[in-house]
């Protein structure tokens, strides 16, 4: 049985497009500081978002985010 992804989940839209592409960014293995320079943001701003989406997704450890960014398809 596979699983596709026709329409943006509820998790997908509670996360603003930025926030999404820091969350790709830190499931592919990427540090704050390496995301922050690809965005072009400081790394505290990284931090931020990062720490918005363990709020808003009640999410507590970079594996859990890591899991979350492959279920919402980033």
């Amino acid at each position: 049985m596979s699983l596709t992804l026709t329409a943006p989940t509820a998790e997908a839209t509670l996360l603003a497009p930025r926030e999404q592409e820091a969350l790709r960014h830190i499931a592919a293995g990427h540090t704050y500081l390496q995301t922050a320079r690809h965005m072009g943001l400081s790394r505290h701003t990284v931090d931020a978002y990062l720490r918005r989406i363990r709020a808003k997704l009640n999410i507590n450890s970079t594996a859990e985010m890591t899991r979350m960014a492959i279920a919402l398809g980033l």
